[in-house]
């Protein structure tokens, strides 16, 4: 079969290696002036990358990738577009020299320009790898077209092929804005001539390996418009002309959760509830509507407590463990008659104001609890009962001289019996009153004797009594000797009236 042998040396290899790196380094030198240093993040959706390498050719003549041959080197221009986190789309662009030189009979030399799409499938997609990795690997397919220019005065090496680019590489990720990149890619051909070998053995393929800088660039979004790009907006919905954090979220100087602009309380820390403001004492009511904010208290009385449940709170309860009446300051008024329990001296009884809270059934003025009559009315000076029968003062007053002892002694004469026992039966007839007995003698002989005489005396007519069944609790007694003369101890009439027992009714 007819073959053609294209001999080239090595001078020809190196002076289109130099002219090769030449333009590119002219390239990246101007991009860089132009553009800065970048380094590639989703922000930043564009981006542009420029690369030098290797290429390898496998064909029919053999495999560069296996056996020693010159270093055939290109250049790359690439142009990135960020899809997602997963993936990216790039369009690239090489041109450099394409060879093989095994032996001066197997050999080749050209001019290889291919270009081609590509498809990056992202490992720091968030879900193997953080979409933030500095180390950030990748997987790549594409396809594209190459062209071939051989020697001149041979067509055959000339033409165009289209190629599948499979492959990968690794990602350095150096700044948002900047990264180092390295990538192999392996292209499968459809032609089997750009060697010069028609030998139908296998298509003519290459091997790409390239290592190179990528610059990102583009406007990151920022939907909101606080300054802060979507990406890192942990706040992305923040109203126009709100400060802001770094992370794009609304300033809350007190760190209650309430950002400032919605804050009425921006100083302090407060609860969302109340749109940022306090509640002290934890009851429910903002402290600035609360009358108690340091106690926890009611919302019908404005934050305060109440004890007693009464409606009147403790601050203002006069009676505060004690259910009361709003009217009375927190009191109780048991018995309902408008006077405080404290100041009513019957609680549980109805009774005027005039009587101090106590009934006074009869109407004489005295109450029924200082009333021994109560049932009747009579006067102060009785304890509320009626003044003393005329019938019964007189029998008293003849009791005063009527009641004879024997000289000297406590013995009851026996002619003064009718008149205690009349003294009796008014007892009987009004139970209501009780008896002070008074004893009284007059100033002859010795007054500690008198003394003594006089109580003996009192002490035997209150006997007689209770011996005729008048209660013992009903009477008392008292000796008063010489010392109360109703008239003159001068004369012996005088002395007789001294010479006396008084009875007078108590209640």
């Amino acid at each position: 079969m007819y073959r053609k042998i294209l001999i080239i040396n090595e001078k020809q290899i190196e002076t289109t290696k130099t002219k090769s790196m030449k333009k590119l380094s002219t390239l990246v030198f101007m991009t860089l002036l132009v553009t800065g240093v970048f380094g590639q993040n989703s922000d930043q959706k564009w981006s542009l990358g420029f690369f030098g390498g290797k290429t390898s050719y496998s064909g029919d003549l053999g495999n560069a990738m296996k056996y020693w041959n010159p270093f055939y080197f290109h250049g790359a221009l690439q142009v990135g577009r960020y899809l997602n986190p997963s993936l990216d789309l790039a369009f690239q662009l090489e041109h450099g020299a394409y060879g093989y030189y095994k032996n001066a009979s197997q050999n080749f030399l050209s001019a290889k320009t291919d270009g081609a799409a590509l498809v990056k499938y992202k490992l720091n997609n968030g879900y193997i790898f953080k979409e933030d990795a500095v180390i950030a690997p990748f997987l790549a397919a594409g396809a594209g077209f190459a062209s071939f220019a051989g020697e001149p005065g041979d067509i055959r090496v000339d033409g165009w092929d289209a190629i599948i680019p499979l492959g990968g590489g690794v990602k350095v990720n150096i700044t948002p804005r900047f990264a180092v990149q390295y990538q192999i890619l392996y292209n499968f051909t459809n032609g089997d001539y750009r060697d010069m070998d028609e030998t139908p053995k296998r298509d003519d393929r290459f091997l790409s390996q390239s290592v190179g800088l990528v610059f990102a660039f583009g406007k990151a979004k920022d939907t909101d418009g606080d300054g802060v790009s979507d990406k890192l907006d942990k706040c992305p919905g923040t109203p126009a002309g709100v400060s802001v954090t770094p992370d794009g979220c609304p300033v809350d100087g007190d760190r209650d959760g309430v950002p400032d602009y919605m804050d009425k309380c921006p100083a302090k820390a407060g609860l969302q509830a109340f749109s940022g403001c306090p509640d002290t004492d934890g009851d429910g009511i903002e402290d600035a509507v609360d009358k108690c904010p340091a106690v926890k208290g009611l919302a019908a009385l404005l934050g305060c407590p109440d004890a007693d449940g009464d409606g009147v709170t403790d601050a203002e309860d006069r009676c505060p463990n004690v259910k009361g009446l709003p009217e009375f300051n927190g009191c109780p008024d048991s018995d309902g008659d408008g006077i405080t329990d404290a100041e009513d001296r019957c609680p549980d009884a109805k009774g005027p104001k005039e009587m101090k809270g106590c009934p006074d059934k009869d109407n004489d003025g005295v109450a029924d609890i200082d009333d021994k009559c109560p049932d009747e009315a009579g006067i102060a000076a009785n304890r509320g009962c009626p003044e003393v029968k005329e019938e019964v003062i007189n029998i008293f007053t003849q009791a005063l001289t009527g009641i004879l002892f024997e000289t000297g002694k406590d013995i009851i004469k026996p002619s003064s019996y009718p008149i205690l026992d009349n003294v009796v039966k008014v007892m009987n007839d009004n139970p209501v009153y009780n008896l002070s007995i008074n004893g009284h003698t007059d100033n002859v002989g010795d007054d500690a004797k008198n003394m003594d005489l006089s109580q003996r005396r009192a002490d035997a007519v209150k006997k007689y009594l209770a011996d005729k069944g008048i209660a013992a609790t009903r009477m008392t007694t008292q000796g008063f000797g010489e010392t109360m003369p109703v008239a003159d101890n001068n004369t012996a009439a005088g002395r007789t009236k001294n010479r006396r027992v008084e009875f007078k009714v108590v209640f």
